[in-house]
């Protein structure tokens, strides 16, 4: 017979993490169904919007670029990475100083970085993006279990309208007074 255990790890601001394991009669885990984001009733606290604390003046690259246009700009504008997007201004990608990295590696095989390929061809294809009225605990905790650096938030009409970074987190935390938690 297998039974469910379900342990509320802890509430913050309103939303509690539970996770969900099936046990056998051994007491051994039989499967780990993983993290569940439960709404909870709000008791007044205050909920911090990513659109209070997101960057909204971007930079950004479109797929056809040049990587070494990349390069320049990452290291001129001390970022380590951003959005791509396409003439609608959707997200169609995320390019980094890793990418970019890749680049520069396959370069020293021939004896000389040529930087000739294009951000289409460096991307990562698959992004996460977020809404701009999630509470930023809520990225914090997407940001530490999926060890992302950075996400974009996108609108209901799927547009590119800021992104929020760990730094915007930590910012928006430093704010708060703890009377607001």
């Amino acid at each position: 017979m297998n039974i469910v255990d379900t342990k509320n790890l802890y509430n913050l601001l309103g939303v509690s993490i539970l996770y969900v394991l099936n046990i056998n009669q051994c007491n051994m885990v039989k499967s780990y169904q993983g993290a569940v984001i439960e709404k909870v009733k709000s008791s007044g606290k205050q909920l911090v919007a990513v659109s209070d604390w997101m960057s909204t003046n971007l930079i950004t690259f479109k797929p056809d670029q040049p990587i070494y246009e990349v390069i320049d700009k990452l290291l001129s504008n001390k970022i380590s990475g951003a959005p791509v997007v396409n003439d609608k201004n959707e997200v169609v990608g995320v390019i980094s100083e890793g990418d970019c990295l890749k680049e520069i590696v396959k370069g020293k095989y021939d004896n000389i970085p040529t930087l000739s390929g294009k951000v289409k061809d460096h991307m990562s294809t698959k992004v996460m993006t977020i809404d701009p009225g999630t509470n930023v605990f809520e990225v914090g905790q997407t940001f530490l279990n999926l060890r992302l650096r950075r996400l974009p938030v996108i609108d209901k009409f799927g547009k590119l309208v800021g992104q929020i970074s760990q730094k915007d987190v930590m910012r928006a935390v430093s704010k708060m007074r703890s009377s607001t938690w």
